[in-house]
């Protein structure tokens, strides 16, 4: 009397191989993902007009009376940054909140000789049409 062939490994486990490996091979990428934009958003986080723009925000008067204290910002900004040197360009647009409402910075700059000049920058309220223009206002530094 001959014993039947054993199934092989593959056709015993396929059911539960086949599930697992594409789930790993999601959540690979899923992971992946999250680091490249963590990575982008980071970045756009250290600049300097970034930087500037959120300190002038956070330093306005009228900002604070919408949006109370304390001013945090969004994780998604979104936009662009060129820097190349001691000259760039940067469009950007930062979420802001605080315990009255929430807000978006919207920026234009450039930077010529190490230095960045907005030439817009303004925080849109929502929930209404109303738009902070942050250049209007005096800054905090000249009035030392």
């Amino acid at each position: 009397m001959s014993q039947p062939m054993q199934p092989s490994w593959w056709s015993r486990n396929w059911k539960w191989f086949v599930p697992v490996g594409c789930l790993t091979t999601l959540l690979f990428f899923a992971a992946a993902v999250m680091v490249i934009a963590s990575l982008v958003f980071g970045v756009m986080k250290s600049s300097d007009a970034y930087v500037l723009a959120l300190a002038r925000a956070k330093a306005s008067p009228a900002v604070i009376e919408r949006l109370g204290v304390p001013i945090k910002e969004g994780f998604f900004a979104g936009g662009n940054i060129n820097v190349n040197g001691p000259s760039g360009e940067a469009e950007l647009s930062i979420p802001i909140s605080g315990p009255k409402g929430s807000a978006t910075i919207f920026l234009e700059a450039r930077k010529s000789a190490g230095q960045w000049s907005f030439g817009k920058l303004l925080v849109e309220v929502k929930g209404s049409n109303e738009r902070i223009d942050l250049l209007a206002e005096p800054d905090a530094a000249d009035s030392n």
